[in-house]
């Protein structure tokens, strides 16, 4: 029972993560005139450079694929950690708000200037998406994983 409990609180938190941080990117981008394909392909150029916008839908769909298996990646993080540091289900509100800054960080100050070497900070940007991955991604995880946590603890 407890893998199964596990797999939902991933597919689950993947899931809800994936979607609220797309819809995000797809408001920023529509505010900011990149049409929907553009912006996934986007996403595919980390890995292909600018090969990826010639690519079509099949690019984009790549893109939108990184985008949750990303999610997923997240979300198992927290998970397994949440395994071994009771803290991380016991206190969803801190633990999200400090997983959303790491993830924040990671991905803004690592992952983003790695594969795109066009990157730049701009504090506007910085504060948007700080927010973003506290609000859409580090709180709802934390209380996806606690409430999946809570479900398998119960049926032990």
């Amino acid at each position: 029972m407890k893998k199964f409990g596990a797999l939902r609180a991933i597919v689950t938190g993947g899931l809800v993560v994936g979607v609220l941080d797309i819809s995000s990117a797809f408001v920023i981008w529509w505010q900011r005139g990149i049409a929907l394909r553009r912006g996934l392909q986007g996403i595919t150029a980390g890995l292909l450079g600018a090969r990826s916008y010639e690519g079509g839908m099949t690019t984009a769909c790549v893109g939108l694929a990184l985008h949750f298996f990303t999610a997923f990646v997240v979300v198992s993080i927290f998970y397994l950690a949440s395994r071994k540091i009771a803290f991380l289900t016991k206190q969803p509100l801190v633990s999200g708000v400090f997983y959303g800054i790491g993830v924040y960080m990671v991905m803004y100050w690592f992952v983003l200037p790695a594969a795109f070497s066009t990157f730049r900070h701009r504090l506007s940007n910085e504060l948007i998406e700080l927010a973003i991955h506290i609000s859409l991604i580090g709180l709802r995880t934390a209380f996806i994983v606690r409430r999946y946590s809570q479900k398998t603890e119960q049926s032990v």
